[in-house]
């Protein structure tokens, strides 16, 4: 557990904890708990001095108020940090790391928890260390006066045999005075080097290497930690991989006391001394008195990506990709209920959709009211903010105040920190921990899927938080999915789009990521607006008046969509005993009175995936009507993997012995069911998936698709083997699938003929040999990819024109046609642009949210279909396609465009000019004809949807926004504008819709 947080909090301007763990200080028979923190100071004038903070705490550290300093060392040129094996001790994998701190007056001996977190610790402070150079100025350490002024002020009396000093440095009088053993009296050590166990030296830049060795890592940096074999078969990498995963149990929570002289202090002077009659003796957290919770007591507690050494089983997957690492971390995940236990774990979900309000009641009768304390809280919240600032910019200050309101509303007999917070848009999820689980939540990673128009936007789509609670891994979703009762199926898409782009990083970058699917539980809650259907509003009512749910419940969309395996398949849904949550009257308990009179649904909901769930309760919450929907809440019990951490270092010895007696010498061999895979008639983002079976034979193996000679990728752009790497056991199997997909970045090329479905794949196997699978097949040339200019000069579908033809015009300069020498007949515009446009001018100038919502897959596919044979856009609407369906294949196509409409030539005298229209039509006049004609047709249009605003509620900040990013767009390849930038390009925009040409 990263604990650096807690220390950050206590420090001063220009200074910065990068690395913390917490240890135990060791002198003689005595242990006591300290936490030791890296702290950089930036020099006003350049250049960098760091010390070494030592605080004792209370429980785990998770803020400043947790912590008090008690020592600082400043890393000078004499300071010097080795791991030492002291005489007679046996050394047994995976056991805490024992380090020895000296200076020229000074000599410290820690104990460190095995794993990632000391390792990253041990590395920092390393290169910390200012080295021997003659040319480096000496560190001065002005900056650690004031700590010690700091102590003076307080002229408290100095315990007998302590120096008064909490600072010392060359020149200064000694740290912290005779509590400490000097160097000569070391730990149990005297003078005497261990002998066979070794250690490395961290000091002045120079390593001392006896029987430990210290080397860089072949990938990912960082170094990796050894002892010299004791006998031939030990495997270095394996031992490493074995003590990475090492129990050690002190990395969580210490409970010696550690007295300190200091207790209190801050270094911002806001410290005050303690009582020291009461050291030593406080109070159970039961027993202390309640204080209500303040922002800072609620804080970030676990980073991104950390691991802390309760994470046992998954630790192997830190940085290194081993073979010996591989099969042990396999045997472990096998023989995992041979070292864990289920304990159950109770857990709060609740879902919340709040109409773009603030909050105005309090949360507690929702988050706590009448219910026991949870270990865990899972918050949900849609439509946070309804704003066009937050839907276009992602700001919002509601976060804030909601953030301020659940925290509030925890339950106030528990102490919670608080995990993640995740938004898109309106859609945000909370999470929070009782503060005594902090220490066994690890591997945290938070991301989010738009649903909206184009994937992009994201007032619908879900936002989810994974991470690793002790051995169990667990993911919880909050999805907003899209509304209106006829639109089921988009609900339904919605939901799949964000199972299969919802990817969270693993913290080995090497492996593929986690999909939601990847884990032992998932949790699902949200908006996700299923709707009541076949039966009318005043008979819904009745039936809810009658308290008659479960015929309801039988025209529930979602419960026929579950049951038609379209949805959340293998989920479980607790039994709706509550009326429907949606749609009231703001501030009441009303039905919906307003003119569109919705009929009431069950659209808030919870549902679980997993092993060992008992769901407890499931309920609304009437009593809150702040919006026109009602919170939920559900309860659960879930069952668990701790590891006992001597049946886990049973286990793990066992599979060493047994890897230990494995003969080497075999070399892997495996078996492809397949070696070629053609790939017909490939179109614009449509994925073609094609398998085959790796069979291994008796010796374990790792694969890997590798890159060829002067290739950047083991495969092209558009292709991607899943998984692209792993590892196979004896006489097993893995299925790979080759995925094939044309998106904006390839199509360009492949229409113009530059690039064929043609690629070679290089199959490794680790000590093993090369397999080589032929990729081919043939790409259908669309309009989507291909330059403005070049479509002019298509009269004919594009598909009837030959190859030659279509390379040729692709790769004709953007410039071509301005004085029309070279082909005849251009059009003025592109005739599939012009039949999207012209079935929307003729369709849906009316339609409510055009280019908000998203269309339906399918319905694009025929689009893009129809493009390709023919001229004529009334087979479009022959095809009864949805308006939003056209409305985002034109969107597609012009983010395709590999010129964007308004050239990069011109891009930033765009933004230079955003702020006047004169100057702006006069860069607009510079463009090729071919893409001044398509911007004068798009304004025009766009100006056209604006006349009938009443209807379709676009308005002029929405277009310009939605377009902004599309027909102006960076040079330099960014894929998102920055947000000056995208102002900018919207303000341009905003001109030509406002102005007439």
């Amino acid at each position: 557990m990263d604990q650096s947080v807690a220390i950050q909090e206590t420090l001063a301007e220009r200074e910065y904890c990068p690395q913390a763990v917490q240890g135990v200080l060791c002198e003689g028979d005595s242990r006591q708990s300290r936490l030791l923190g890296l702290v950089r100071y930036h020099l006003e004038h350049g250049g960098q001095e760091h010390a070494l903070f030592l605080y004792t705490h209370r429980r785990m550290a998770i803020t400043g108020d947790d912590v008090s300093l008690d020592q600082i060392v400043p890393v000078s040129r004499d300071f010097t940090l080795e791991e030492v094996s002291p005489d007679g001790e046996l050394y047994i994998l995976g056991s805490d790391v024992t380090v020895q701190l000296d200076t020229g007056e000074l000599s410290l001996v820690f104990q460190l928890p095995f794993g990632s977190q000391t390792r990253m610790f041990l590395h920092e402070v390393a290169r910390a260390c200012p080295g021997f150079d003659s040319a480096t100025r000496d560190p001065e350490f002005l900056w650690l006066s004031r700590y010690r002024c700091a102590e003076l002020e307080l002229e408290m009396p100095t315990p007998r045999g302590c120096n008064s000093a909490l600072v010392t440095w060359p020149g200064y009088t000694t740290i912290g005075g005779g509590r400490y053993p000097s160097r000569k009296e070391r730990w149990g050590l005297e003078e005497a080097r261990p002998q066979g166990a070794g250690s490395v030296l961290f000091g002045g830049g120079a390593m001392e290497k006896t029987g430990f060795r210290l080397m860089e890592r072949a990938h990912g940096g960082g170094f990796v930690w050894g002892r010299s074999a004791r006998d031939g078969r030990r495997d270095e990498e394996l031992e490493e991989a074995g003590r990475e995963m090492s129990a050690a149990a002190g990395s969580r929570e210490r409970n010696t006391a550690g007295g300190s002289n200091f207790d209190g202090l801050r270094p911002n002077g806001k410290g005050v001394p303690m009582d020291q009659s009461s050291r030593g003796q406080d109070k159970p957290e039961s027993l202390q008195p309640r204080q209500n919770k303040s922002k800072s007591e609620i804080i970030d507690m676990v980073r991104s990506s950390t691991i802390t050494v309760s994470d046992k089983a998954h630790i192997l997957s830190m940085q290194k990709f081993g073979l010996r690492d591989t099969i042990v971390k396999s045997h472990l995940l096998q023989k995992e209920e041979d070292y864990t236990y289920i304990q159950n774990f109770r857990f709060f979900v609740g879902t919340y959709n709040v109409n773009g309000q603030s909050p105005k009641e309090c949360l507690r009768l929702w988050l706590s009211n009448g219910i026991q304390a949870p270990d865990v809280y899972c918050v949900g919240f849609q439509e946070l903010d309804l704003s066009k600032e937050a839907f276009f910019f992602h700001d919002t200050p509601k976060e804030e105040e909601w953030f301020k309101a659940v925290s509030e509303g925890l339950h106030p007999d528990v102490k919670y920190a608080k995990v993640k917070l995740i938004r898109l848009v309106g859609i945000m999820l909370l999470l929070y921990v009782k503060q005594e689980h902090a220490a066994y939540i690890s591997e945290v990673e938070a991301e989010t899927v738009g649903t909206g128009i184009m994937g992009r936007m994201g007032n619908k789509g879900g936002v989810a938080i994974r991470f690793q609670f002790h051995n169990t891994s667990i993911c919880v979703v909050n999805s907003h999915l899209a509304a209106h009762i006829e639109e089921y199926e988009r609900r339904n898409q919605d939901y799949k789009d964000i199972c299969s782009r919802m990817q969270f990083c693993q913290p080995d970058p090497s492996l593929p990521p986690l999909t939601i699917s990847n884990h032992d539980v998932i949790l699902w809650l949200g908006d996700l607006n299923y709707r009541i259907e076949e039966l009318d509003v005043e008979k819904v009512k009745k039936l809810i008046e009658e308290k008659d749910f479960q015929v309801l419940y039988a025209y529930d969309q979602l419960k026929i969509q579950v049951a038609a395996k379209t949805v959340f398949e293998g989920f479980t849904e607790g039994e709706l005993t509550f009326q429907p949550t949606y749609k009231y009257d703001t501030g009441s308990d009303d039905w919906d009175t307003s003119e569109k009179c919705r009929a009431p649904a069950w659209c808030d909901r919870i549902l679980w995936k997993g092993k060992n769930i008992t769901q407890l309760s499931y309920q609304s919450h009437m009593a809150l009507k702040t919006s026109d929907h009602k919170p939920v809440s559900s309860v659960f019990d879930i069952g668990v993997r701790v590891v006992n951490d001597e049946l886990y270092r049973k286990t793990l010895e066992e599979i060493v012995r047994s890897l230990d007696k494995m003969e080497n010498a075999n070399i892997p061999s495996v078996s492809l069911s397949k070696r070629e895979f053609c790939f017909q008639n490939v179109k614009y983002m449509q994925l073609k998936v094609e398998s085959f079976t790796i069979h291994n034979g008796q010796v374990p193996c790792h694969f890997e698709f590798i890159n060829k000679p002067d290739e950047e990728s083991y495969c092209k752009q558009w292709l991607n083997a899943n998984p692209s790497r792993g590892f196979l056991l004896p006489d097993s199997d893995v299925e790979i699938e080759l995925e094939l997909f044309v998106n904006k970045t390839t199509a360009t090329k492949l229409n113009s003929g530059e690039d064929k479905i043609e690629d070679i794949l290089v199959l490794h196997l680790d000590r093993g040999k090369d397999y080589f699978l032929s990729v081919s097949g043939n790409y259908l040339p669309s309009c989507f990819g291909s330059p403005i200019h070049t479509l002019c000069y298509m009269r004919e579908p594009i598909l009837d024109l030959p190859l030659e033809t279509i390379s040729e015009l692709t790769l004709m300069p953007v410039w071509t046609g301005d004085d029309g020498s070279q082909l005849e007949s251009p059009m003025e515009i592109p005739k599939e642009l012009w039949m999207m446009v012209d079935y929307l001018y003729r369709n849906a100038v009316q339609q409510e949210d055009l280019f908000q919502q998203p269309g339906l897959r399918s319905e694009f596919e025929h689009i893009r279909d129809c493009l390709f044979l023919t001229m004529d856009s009334s087979i479009i609407g022959s095809l009864t396609m949805g308006n939003h369906s056209v409305a985002e294949a034109l969107l597609l196509f012009l983010e395709s465009l590999p010129e964007p409409v308004i050239c990069y030539s011109t891009y930033h005298n765009c933004l230079e000019c955003s702020g006047n229209y004169t100057a702006s039509k006069q860069v607009i006049s510079t463009l090729p004809i071919f893409h001044k004609n398509v911007f004068h047709y798009l304004m025009a249009f766009l100006r056209e949807l604006l006349k009938n605003s009443a209807k379709n509620h676009l308005d002029e900040n929405i277009l310009a926004s939605i377009f902004g990013s599309l027909l102006l767009r960076n040079p330099a390849g960014h894929q998102k504008l920055d947000m000056t930038e995208k102002k900018k390009a919207q303000e341009f925009i905003h001109q030509f819709l406002c102005n007439t040409l």
